[in-house]
């Protein structure tokens, strides 16, 4: 979905299903898993005043009901969530305690993608360890904010929250700042 000025494209948001089966059972339990997506991606070419809550508040009203849609604000960048507040998410708390394993020269590389140098073998954190030695190590994940947002009528929101795994929780406040968009992206002018 995406927040217009006449034929400039503002910002956008991404819906998608979550990375992780887990993820969906977790929140919604075995029978409403298959209700969850996960808001993936809110991106502003640059600053418009509520301009992400607007965007996420309208297209939310267009997801298929009943939805439940789970999004994160990730702490390490110093995210708190305030936009999922505005637009009256349930906060469920923090993320759980990870571990992420890491290659030294590799770090962006995600954990799966540190996972993938192993394919086909059996001992996989072995092999990694034999591979690269002292520059294999294990890393905390930083956690991030969780929040849950339930796309339904009256009748099935009511029953979807009574099923909700995770307990709501008051909303974390920290220091309001502005997120730095001064990078100026590569884009493409024409799709064809």
């Amino acid at each position: 979905f995406g927040l217009f000025d006449g034929q400039d494209v503002k910002g956008i948001v991404t819906y998608g299903n979550p990375p992780s089966r887990h993820l969906c059972d977790g929140i919604a339990g075995l029978k409403n898993g298959d209700l969850v997506l996960e808001l993936n991606r809110l991106v502003f070419a640059e600053p418009v005043k509520n301009g992400p809550s607007l965007l996420v508040s309208h297209s939310l009203k267009l997801l298929p009901k009943p939805t439940i849609v789970v999004s994160f604000a990730d702490s390490a960048q110093g995210h708190i969530g305030y936009v999922y507040q505005a637009t009256n998410f349930l906060y469920t708390g923090l993320s759980a305690k990870r571990m992420d394993w890491k290659i030294k020269g590799m770090e962006r590389l995600h954990s799966r993608g540190v996972t993938a140098l192993a394919k086909g073998q059996e001992k996989v954190a072995e092999y990694l360890r034999q591979r690269f030695g002292d520059d294999f190590y294990v890393e905390e994940r930083p956690r991030k904010h969780r929040y849950i947002y339930i796309c339904a009528d009256k009748k099935d929101r009511k029953r979807l929250l009574s099923e909700l795994l995770y307990p709501i929780e008051p909303y974390p406040k920290g220091d309001s700042s502005r997120y730095e968009i001064a990078h100026t992206p590569a884009t493409q002018g024409q799709l064809f």
